[in-house]
C-alpha cells in the first residue's frame, strides 16, 4: 500500500533562494511543454505525448543552460505532472463535465511543487539532502527517524500558499507499507450513505443503524472569518494592517479545515474498528454537483461538510490495513426510492424524510443507506444475505411504522 506523509520544514533564506530558482526552472519546463502541446493541437491537430517531450529534454537543456541546475528526474516528473493534468481533464470531459478546463500556464509569482522521484536525495542520520547544481549550499532538512528503513517512492517540496511562497514549506513523501491482513468475505456487510446534515448514515446486515452528525466547526469559524475579511477589505491591499488581518484570516481558515479533517480521520477509524463487516459499501458520490444545489441555504452547508471524497479515501486505506474492503456502487435515486415498495418520489434536498403511500415513513439518509445495501446484494447475487437482510428490514420497518402510527 502507498501512503503519503508530510513534514513541516524550516527553510533558511539561502535555501529559500535555491528552492525559488529550482521552482522557476521547473516552471519554464512546464510552460514550454504546455505551449508545445497547445501549438501542436492548434496547428497540426495532433497530441503530444509525454515520451516525446521527455526525449526533447536534452535539447531543451542545451537551449536553456539554467535548466541544468535542476536534477534530471525532477524535470521528468514535472512533465509527468503536466501529462497527468491533461489526462484528468480529458477524463472529466468524457464523463460529461463541461466545466472542466485544460491546464493553464504557471506564473512567476507562484512556487511550483518540486518532485524527486526515487532518486536525487540521500538520507543520513535523520537528515535528507536533495540534489541541485545552483550553488554549493546544501538543501538539507531534518526528518523523523522512522523513515530510515521505509521504502520511499517519491519526495515533494511544496509550500502551503504557492503565491510568493507565503505559507509554510513542507516535505511530502510517498511510502510503501506492506498490508498484513488480507481481505476475506465473512458474509457481513455494511452500507454507508454520505450526506449533508449527517456525515455518515450506516446500516449493517442485521439492520442496525449508525449515524454521525457533522459537528460543523464552520458555524463557529465563519462569523469570525467573515468579520475579519470585512475589516481586511477596508484596508489598502498590501499595507501592514492588511497583511496582519490577512494572516489572521488564513490562520482561522486553516484551523477550521484542520478540525474537519481531524474529525474525518477519527470517524473513519472508529467506523472501521467497530464494525464486524469485512465488506463496506459506499455510494459513488458526484461531490462537485452536491455544491450546486438550487437551494442556496444548503450550498455552504455542503461545502463546509468537509471533502466527502477525502473521507472515502480515509475509509479505504484504513479498511485495507484492517483486512477489509471498500466497494463503491452507483447511488442514483437511492434517496428518492422507497426502500419498502420501490416507488420513486420527487424529493428536494430540504425534505429530510421519506413519506410513501405504502405507509413507510423513514429518514431520507436511512432510506438511502438501505437502498445502497439492497442494490449491492442484488447486483452481486448474494441471495442468502439479500433475503436475510430483507426479512430483518421488513420487521424493522413494520415496527417503525407502528411506533409512528399507534392506531394503524
Amino acid at each position: 500500500m502507498l501512503l503519503t506523509r508530510k513534514y513541516k520544514i524550516q527553510v533558511s533564506d539561502e535555501q529559500k533562494d535555491i528552492l525559488w530558482n529550482i521552482s522557476e526552472q521547473c516552471r519554464l519546463v512546464y510552460n514550454n511543454a504546455l505551449s508545445e502541446r497547445k501549438s501542436a493541437w492548434e496547428n497540426e491537430n495532433r497530441s503530444v505525448k509525454y515520451i516525446e517531450q521527455q526525449n526533447d529534454l536534452p535539447g531543451l537543456k542545451k537551449q536553456y543552460s539554467n535548466i541544468n541546475i535542476v536534477y534530471s528526474k525532477t524535470l521528468q516528473s514535472v512533465l509527468k505532472k503536466l501529462d497527468a493534468n491533461y489526462k484528468s481533464f480529458f477524463g472529466l470531459w468524457k464523463k460529461g463535465n463541461k466545466d472542466a478546463r485544460p491546464p493553464k500556464f504557471k506564473g512567476k509569482k507562484y512556487f511550483i511543487t518540486i518532485p524527486y522521484n526515487q532518486s536525487g536525495f540521500k538520507i543520513t542520520d535523520n537528515i535528507i539532502t536533495f540534489s541541485h547544481k545552483y550553488n554549493n549550499i546544501k538543501l538539507s532538512f531534518e526528518i523523523p527517524d522512522d523513515l530510515q528503513e521505509t521504502k520511499i517512492k517519491q519526495w515533494e517540496i511544496y509550500n502551503t500558499i504557492p503565491y510568493k511562497a507565503s505559507g509554510d514549506f513542507y516535505l511530502s513523501c510517498i511510502i510503501e507499507i506492506p498490508v498484513i491482513k488480507k481481505y476475506v468475505d465473512n458474509d457481513k456487510y455494511q452500507a454507508i450513505d454520505l450526506g449533508i446534515s449527517k456525515t455518515v448514515t450506516a446500516i449493517n446486515s442485521n439492520v442496525k443503524f449508525f449515524e454521525s452528525v457533522n459537528p460543523r466547526p464552520d458555524k463557529y469559524w465563519n462569523p469570525k472569518i467573515d468579520a475579519i475579511k470585512s475589516r481586511r477589505d477596508h484596508c489598502k491591499k498590501g499595507s501592514t494592517r492588511w497583511k496582519r488581518l490577512h494572516a489572521s484570516y488564513r490562520k482561522m481558515q486553516r484551523k477550521s479545515n484542520n478540525q474537519v479533517k481531524d474529525y474525518q480521520h477519527k470517524l473513519s477509524k472508529t467506523m472501521i474498528e467497530n464494525t464486524k463487516a469485512n465488506t463496506i459499501i459506499v455510494g459513488d458520490l458526484n461531490v462537485k454537483n452536491m455544491g450546486r444545489s438550487k437551494i442556496k441555504a444548503l450550498n455552504r452547508s455542503t461545502q463546509n461538510n468537509g471533502y466527502l471524497s477525502r473521507f472515502i479515501e480515509f475509509l479505504t486505506y484504513k479498511a485495507e490495513f484492517a483486512g477489509k474492503r471498500i466497494i463503491k456502487i452507483d447511488e442514483s435515486y437511492t434517496s428518492k426510492t422507497c426502500c419498502s415498495c420501490g416507488k420513486q418520489h420527487t424529493m428536494p434536498l430540504n425534505q429530510r424524510e421519506m413519506i410513501c403511500d405504502c405507509g413507510n415513513m423513514i429518514d431520507r439518509d436511512r432510506n438511502s443507506a438501505i437502498n445502497i445495501m439492497l442494490r449491492y446484494l442484488s447486483q452481486n447475487a448474494i441471495w442468502t444475505g439479500y433475503q436475510d437482510f430483507l426479512d430483518n428490514l421488513q420487521t424493522e420497518l413494520q415496527l417503525v411504522v407502528t411506533c409512528k402510527n399507534p392506531h394503524a
